[in-house]
C-alpha cells in the first residue's frame, strides 16, 4: 500500500511527463501487503512520481524489514523497505493513499482483515485513492466498489461488476477521488492523473479545516 499527506509518504518511480509540483507536502501511504512479492513497475513508478512532486512516501506491508519486488510475478527484482507494518499505520496520518498491481501481491492483500480496514479507512475519511492493474481488488473486498465507476486489468472486470461497481476500459478512470489504470502500459496517465488527484484532495482539506 502506499499513501499520501502533508510531509508524508506517496508510491512509485520514473512516472509520467511533467507532473509539476501539485502534490508537494503532502503525505502518501503504499500498502502492500505482500512481504515477498508484487508488481515491481505498478509500485515504484507511482511512488517516484509522488516524491518528484514533493510529496513523502511511506511504503507499508504486513511484516517488517524489506519486501521483494517481482517482475510479471515471477522473477525477483529489487529489494524495498518497509517503513510501516500495517498494525502501525494510521490512515489519519495520511493524505493518500496508492495500491499498486501485480497478482500476487494484491491478492494476498486483501486476504488481510488488517490491510482491508486500513485500505476502508481512507474512504471513510474522503481521501484519495489510486489503484492499478490488480490494485483495485482490494477496492472489492472492502466493498467501496459499489456504486463507482473504475478500471483495471481485464480479468477483474466480473469480480467489480459483481460487487456492484461500473466496469469500463480506459486508460485512466477518476470516481470522486478514486483513480483507477488498468496496466503498466497506462503508467504515465496513471501518474499524471494520481498527482493531480492528491493535491486536488490536499487542497479541499485545507478548505474545510481553515
Amino acid at each position: 500500500m502506499r499513501i499520501v499527506r502533508p510531509r508524508a509518504a506517496c508510491a512509485g518511480p520514473f512516472c509520467g511527463p511533467d507532473t509539476g509540483k501539485a502534490a508537494a507536502g503532502e503525505r502518501c501511504a503504499a500498502d502492500r501487503a505482500v512481504p515477498r512479492r508484487g508488481g515491481r513497475r505498478n509500485g515504484t513508478e507511482p511512488a517516484a512520481t509522488d516524491r518528484q512532486a514533493g510529496a513523502e512516501v511511506h511504503l507499508i506491508s504486513l511484516n517488517s524489514g524489506e519486501i521483494q519486488s517481482m517482475n510479471q510475478d515471477i522473477s525477483p527484482a529489487n529489494r524495498y523497505r518497509v517503513d510501516r507494518t500495517v498494525d502501525e499505520a494510521d490512515a489519519a496520518d495520511y493524505d493518500a493513499l496508492v495500491l499498486p498491481g501485480g497478482t500476487v501481491n494484491p491478492d494476498r492483500l486483501r486476504m488481510n482483515q488488517q490491510a482491508m480496514d486500513f485500505v476502508r479507512a481512507f474512504f471513510e475519511q474522503q481521501k484519495p485513492v489510486a489503484a492499478i492493474c490488480h490494485g483495485p481488488w482490494s477496492l472489492v473486498e472492502t466493498g467501496m466498489v459499489n456504486g463507482r465507476t473504475v478500471t483495471s486489468f481485464p480479468s477483474l472486470r466480473t469480480d467489480i461488476r459483481n460487487a456492484g461497481g461500473n466496469w469500463v476500459d480506459q486508460q485512466v478512470q477518476v470516481d470522486s477521488g478514486l483513480i483507477t489504470s488498468r496496466n503498466p502500459d497506462d503508467l504515465p496517465a496513471f501518474c499524471a492523473t494520481m498527482v493531480e488527484e492528491f493535491a486536488k484532495g490536499e487542497r479541499v482539506r485545507q478548505m474545510t479545516t481553515a
